[in-house]
């Protein structure tokens, strides 16, 4: 008997018995709104009965009611089943910003995977392609500039030791330059008056006063029915700026180019084509992405690659711009696409197509982390986006992470299990709350009951 329970002791210290995972179940879901990282970030805690506990986020720019409708469907379910709950909740996600509660659960879940096993998000996925991730940063320069002074900011980064580069091109530049624009009169001066705010918020979110009144019919005007065109002095002005951009930076930085406005598809052409001389990595987003055939007009009119995809839900929904032709590089985001598994698809459908992968990041450390996971279990990548250099405290928000995560324009892959942060810095959460959802982690008891016939047939 005494050998037995020496040998079972033996066992018990030499073994990871943290977990049980035939019993384990999800407890609670709640929700903290952080602001400014650089964006809105509403970040999310799924509980469990094992004390284990999953970080997932919803979308930048969101709400996390995208997420806590479902917390009823998920409640009392044992968090490991990742693909039988992903199935069972990826009806109530949409594109764009509608995608972030599903994705977010998803990516939470995983991190709860990890945890339970020891094992890190990459290794779930089927293991990596790499040890680190590349990174190229979205730069801004604040209020009217040149060329030249993109050009410096870009060196900065450069300097810092980042080898791939991306910078916004767009209207907003020469708004104000007289014969720049062309439009219906008045309405660049409604464009200034009710969507400057969308069109320069790189810096910040998008606030409620966007989706209201006046501010929401401006702001949801599509690219081709704005009525906006480029002037031949307008395209003058935007190849001077990229010109200027290129004699301070070289022309051996790969430079993509997004937000050149809702402005025609082909104006789109001229201006692509005026810029294929200087090396551009790839226009983003030139028109709404469920556009296919003008996708495929402005592919086939430049050497230019065309880019667009992170407001894409499901990995599906990427094959008709890819099948058609109409994208050199899709961009998916984590938190739209449906979470690790769907952009781990999604990877494989950029092999069978041969489109390259870029992935859309603008959000926290937990959403950094997922998909530094992710991308590292595909086959091929060209870089991961960061938009968060100029936030001093990002990176702190997360402990247990690289502190400095990027290194030489480089994030390495953590070993650490799930996504690799050992817990949130709750102080600094606390000091950055949206102050228009000033409650942390606040009881989510009031959706424990939420209900609906969820079946799609009958």
């Amino acid at each position: 008997m005494e050998k037995s329970k020496l040998f079972k002791e033996m066992i018990e210290t030499n073994t990871r018995t943290a977990s049980s995972p035939s019993e384990l179940r999800i407890t609670d879901l709640r929700v903290a709104n952080i602001n400014g990282a650089p964006k809105h970030c509403p970040l999310i805690k799924i509980y469990t009965n094992q004390g284990i506990v999953g970080y997932g986020e919803v979308r930048d720019a969101s709400s996390a009611t995208y997420a806590l409708m479902l917390k009823s469907r998920i409640i009392g379910e044992n968090p490991l089943n990742v693909d039988k709950l992903f199935r069972r909740i990826k009806q109530f996600g949409g594109h764009s910003r509608q995608g972030g509660g599903v994705s977010g659960i998803e990516i939470a879940l995983w991190d709860i995977v990890g945890k339970a096993y020891g094992v890190p998000l990459y290794q779930l996925l089927g293991g990596k392609f790499r040890d680190k991730i590349r990174v190229y940063c979205d730069t801004d320069v604040d209020g009217k500039h040149t060329g030249t002074d993109m050009g410096k900011a870009l060196k900065k980064r450069m300097e810092a030791g980042f080898t791939f580069l991306k910078m916004d091109l767009g209207i907003e530049l020469m708004i104000d330059e007289p014969g720049c624009l062309n439009a219906p009169l008045g309405f660049l001066e409604d464009i200034k008056k009710y969507s400057m705010k969308a069109i320069t918020h790189q810096h910040g979110s998008v606030d409620m006063d966007m989706m209201l009144g006046k501010n929401y019919e401006v702001f949801t005007i599509p690219h081709h029915a704005t009525g906006i065109h480029v002037t031949e002095k307008g395209i003058d002005y935007l190849e001077n700026y990229v010109k200027e951009v290129r004699s301070v930076i070289g022309y051996e930085v790969p430079l993509a180019i997004d937000h050149l406005g809702h402005i025609h598809i082909n104006d789109c052409i001229a201006i692509a084509k005026r810029l294929e001389k200087y090396n551009i990595a790839w226009l983003e987003d030139v028109a709404p992405w469920h556009y296919t055939e003008h996708y495929v007009k402005i592919s086939n009119a430049t050497t230019i690659p065309i880019c667009t995809g992170e407001d894409i839900y499901l990995h599906e929904n990427y094959e008709p711009l890819m099948a058609s032709g109409g994208v050199s590089v899709v961009h998916p985001d984590m938190l739209t696409v449906g979470g690790a598994l769907e952009m781990k698809k999604l990877g494989d459908m950029c092999e069978k197509y041969g489109v390259a992968m870029a992935i859309h990041m603008a959000e926290s450390p937990i959403a950094c982390m997922a998909a530094v996971h992710t991308a590292a279990a595909i086959q091929n990548i060209l870089a991961l986006e960061y938009h968060s250099v100029d936030c001093p405290w990002w990176n702190d928000l997360a402990i247990g992470i690289a502190n400095p995560l990027i290194k030489d324009g480089f994030i390495d892959v953590p070993d650490a299990p799930g996504l690799g942060i050992d817990h949130l810095n709750e102080e600094l959460i606390s000091e950055h709350m949206h102050t228009k959802y000033p409650d942390k982690w606040a009881d989510s008891s009031a959706w424990d009951k939420e209900w609906a016939n969820d079946r799609e047939w009958s």
